[in-house]
């Protein structure tokens, strides 16, 4: 796994900025947002308030997220010394790695918990330690977007290290989730507010 040192500003130029190898526009960024938002508040049947951003690099989910929801109140969590150098203030992101979540000074509850394009990044080892600390405090929908093994997915990961579906599933399984399908996940205990055949998998 890479050091946080790697994701500096010429990793966020490339990967963010220049067309030729970023993976997501704004455009893309704001249509996902607009499905995801879309998705919780109607598990939730609320609006969604309180959102947690782990692995949100220069949190630039932000504005559109404040387009759609003008009031929400947002956290962000990136293991980037740069990222958080350059926008922690002004974005409300705190250094940290994806296993050190549950010692840092997050909100009790949130309604809404990204984690786009992370969990393919992290050890093995501080997966489990980093799910159940989102667990403790997702009051709704959690967006574990994961590739595997048998997806035909770019990125700058090396696909040698990618794991295959069951491998995850039995993770999410474990810290005690619940797949919805479309990256979406519950928290076991809100299982019930989907549908039987929109949870778990054929």
């Amino acid at each position: 796994m890479r050091s946080p040192t790697f994701y500096d500003k010429a990793y966020f130029d490339k990967w963010y900025r220049q067309k030729k190898y970023r993976v997501k526009s704004a455009v893309d960024i704001a249509r996902q947002l607009r499905f995801i938002v879309g998705a919780a508040e109607y598990l939730l049947e609320q609006p969604v308030r309180r959102v947690l951003d782990v692995g949100c690099g220069e949190g630039n989910w932000l504005p559109p997220l404040r387009h759609l929801l003008p009031r929400v109140r947002y956290w962000g969590v990136d293991a980037s010394e740069y990222a958080v150098r350059r926008w922690g203030k002004r974005r409300n992101i705190q250094l940290g790695t994806f296993g050190s979540l549950g010692g840092l000074q997050l909100p009790d509850e949130v309604d809404l918990v990204l984690c786009c394009g992370v969990l393919m990044y992290v050890a093995p080892e501080e997966l489990p330690g980093g799910l159940q600390a989102i667990r403790a405090r997702a009051r709704g929908v959690c967006y574990f977007e994961v590739f595997t093994s048998e997806d035909d997915a770019t990125g700058d990961f090396n696909r040698s290290e990618m794991r295959p579906a069951r491998w995850w599933r039995r993770q999410f399984k474990n810290a005690g989730f619940v797949a919805c399908g479309m990256h979406l996940y519950l928290p076991s205990e809100l299982a019930d507010r989907a549908a039987t055949l929109e949870r778990g998998s054929l």
